[in-house]
């Protein structure tokens, strides 16, 4: 004989898999969409570092110092983001500001973390809003003083 479920719990499993289901799923999304936006963050941060203290190798009395200096810490900036996909729309010249005042060589990136969004759509959840809720930009700065 086979052995069968009572008809008022037929559509029950199906109903729970939904509810599991939506909960599962946005999990899942959450930690794929902040995953991107913080693997950003720790390539900046050691990728200015990077460009600030390899520019510290440089002989001060190269002639045109300043603007050597500027140079190889945008060369090395751009080196250790070559790795950024093509779809992320990042680009050293736009995104990126050396500047050497006082002594001092400064690297700063500035992303908007709206080009993240070609990648990773946002969404809107009632209640929650947008997923994955960013800053305008996604910064990082290193100095060092020479």
């Amino acid at each position: 004989m086979k052995a069968s479920l009572p008809r008022k719990q037929k559509g029950a499993a199906a109903i729970e898999f939904a509810l599991v289901f939506i909960i599962f799923f946005g999990v899942f999304y959450g930690i794929i969409s902040f995953s991107v936006p913080l693997l950003l963050m720790q390539s900046f941060n050691q990728s200015t570092a990077e460009a600030v203290r390899s520019s510290m190798a440089l002989d001060p009395t190269t002639p045109g110092y300043q603007a050597a200096l500027l140079a190889r810490a945008k060369s090395v900036l751009t080196t250790q983001t070559q790795w950024i996909p093509a779809a992320l729309n990042f680009n050293v010249n736009t995104d990126a500001s050396f500047d050497y005042t006082g002594g001092v060589l400064t690297v700063r990136i500035s992303y908007p973390s709206s080009k993240i969004g070609a990648v990773i759509p946002f969404l809107n959840l009632p209640g929650i809003g947008q997923v994955p809720n960013l800053p305008a930009n996604l910064s990082a700065v290193s100095s060092l003083q020479f």
